[in-house]
């Protein structure tokens, strides 16, 4: 804990696994110290560009219409893009038929093909698959629109208020290390956050520019794990 000891962590290493394993190597509350976030992730739903659907409502009204034949595709058990697919399952009232993959990669042949129907999907990995016809974007999953995908509805928009999630990163340190040196690590990560260069690279990358305090973070955290615990208890979720 002093200062040049770091760990780059996910939404799901923070908020997710700790909800899902039963014994966690470490406490997303108690092993670390909170620094900032810096990049938010925007996830996005994509479909075969054969079906027959152009929005949420649409492919909603499929999945009703044809009970247990839209198999949709994740990057795996409990990652946020699974957890996307159980609150739109579990708000929209329809059956989807889970599919996990080991990663988004790996999908997007058998969604292009056919032979999967849906899935969600980082906007990185999904945007070149968009622009080159490949699969259909539908929505995205965050709170306003994305830049990149400026035409493209949020979730909430297509008619699921509240309806956000996100893969995020955010910085932390080890739980002993100095308030001090805590506020200082944040208050240059916020700057460099700001730094017109940095916001542009991260937004090459697909991702927004994102900065908190060490007690936004801290409260965002603790809201995020108490939603994904919610989904995952609903939907049965347990570890592979």
């Amino acid at each position: 804990p002093d200062g040049y000891t770091l760990v780059c962590a996910s939404s799901s290493a923070m908020t997710v696994l700790p909800a899902i394993r039963k014994n966690m190597p470490y406490d997303p509350v108690n092993d670390f110290a909170y620094i900032g976030n810096f990049a938010i992730f925007p996830n996005v739903l994509v479909v075969n560009p054969q079906m027959p659907v152009r929005n949420v409502k649409e492919l909603v009204e499929f999945a009703r219409a044809n009970k247990g034949k839209v198999n949709m595709a994740s990057a795996g058990v409990g990652s946020t893009l699974h957890l996307s697919m159980e609150m739109l399952r579990s708000r929209a009232g329809i059956t989807l038929v889970h599919v996990p993959y080991k990663g988004g990669v790996q999908a997007f042949p058998d969604l292009a093909s056919g032979q999967i129907q849906a899935m969600f999907e980082i906007l990185p990995t999904a945007l070149p698959n968009i622009q080159a016809g490949k699969v259909r974007a539908l929505a995205v999953t965050t709170a306003k629109r994305s830049l990149q995908l400026a035409d493209v509805p949020t979730i909430a928009e297509a008619g699921m208020p509240g309806f956000e999630v996100t893969t995020w990163y955010a910085l932390f340190a080890p739980a002993k290390t100095a308030p001090s040196t805590v506020a200082r690590i944040s208050a240059d990560v916020a700057g460099a956050i700001a730094a017109p260069r940095v916001r542009e690279r991260i937004a090459q990358l697909g991702a927004e520019a994102a900065s908190s305090s060490p007690a936004q973070l801290a409260a965002f955290v603790k809201a995020e794990t108490a939603k994904w615990a919610k989904v995952i208890t609903d939907a049965g979720i347990v570890a592979e």
